[in-house]
């Protein structure tokens, strides 16, 4: 593994670590995001870890464009994961049910499978989070098994519930907060993903690993969640 980099700015670059979407990349990437951070101190102004890069942002009045290349070779110079770097594991209940994941039936079927059996399939494994974005706390999560990757809709909801639990393509993940969206939506959580209270905002961070876990319309209910109906369209 030989970090490269690319300028993207006059005050930030990329390291890009790997070339293909694997996750056994993911300790790697947090061990190059836990050395840069150390490295780079208060002259860092942002780190963005994602599937096979980490963006820096560095403040131009402290470090030039060469001293911040140079820290960032130095700080990946013999780069190896640590336990630490392994993330954490998260189980987050689910209720799946055709009321708050319309596409559930429709993937089932396609799979020639019943609902229970795509919930099982879906809570089999765990998933890595490979990065966040679109909305504040949405962690993009996989590898979903090839057999279950499914298309986005060709047209997206205008309002996509919180708590949201969607699959498109390989690729899985919870909607923090009611947006527009193109996932097919499976099921719900209670859990909030993003608090302004929490240290980091985030329930997930990169490198983190989410198991899903099926609970029952009540126990959904009892942790607070709001079992209202997700509107088809509008």
């Amino acid at each position: 593994m030989t970090p490269r980099l690319e300028t993207v700015g006059m005050d930030s670059f990329i390291v890009r670590l790997f070339d293909t979407i694997d996750e056994d990349h993911m300790p790697w990437l947090t061990a190059a995001d836990a050395a840069l951070r150390e490295a780079f101190g208060e002259a860092l102004v942002d780190l963005v870890p994602s599937y096979t890069t980490l963006l820096i942002h560095y403040d131009v009045m402290r470090l030039t464009h060469t001293e911040a290349w140079d820290l960032a070779r130095q700080a990946l110079h013999g780069l190896q994961p640590t336990q630490e770097a392994q993330g954490e594991r998260h189980v987050i209940p689910v209720w799946y049910d055709e009321s708050v994941g319309p596409e559930l039936p429709r993937i089932a079927q396609r799979l020639g499978i019943d609902t229970q059996a795509l919930i099982a399939r879906h809570c089999g494994r765990d998933y890595c989070v490979f990065a966040l974005g679109f909305a504040p706390g949405y962690g993009f999560m996989g590898l979903v098994e090839e057999e279950l990757a499914t298309p986005r809709l060709k047209t997206p909801r205008q309002k996509v519930a919180a708590g949201s639990v969607g699959i498109a393509d390989r690729q899985t993940a919870i909607y923090p907060m009611r947006s527009p969206g193109g996932w097919n939506i499976l099921g719900r959580t209670p859990v909030a993903l993003f608090d302004r209270g929490r240290e980091g905002y985030s329930l997930f961070r990169p490198g983190d690993r989410v198991r899903f876990e099926a609970i029952s319309r009540e126990t959904f209910i009892e942790q607070g969640g709001d079992p209202t109906p997700l509107e088809e369209r509008g």
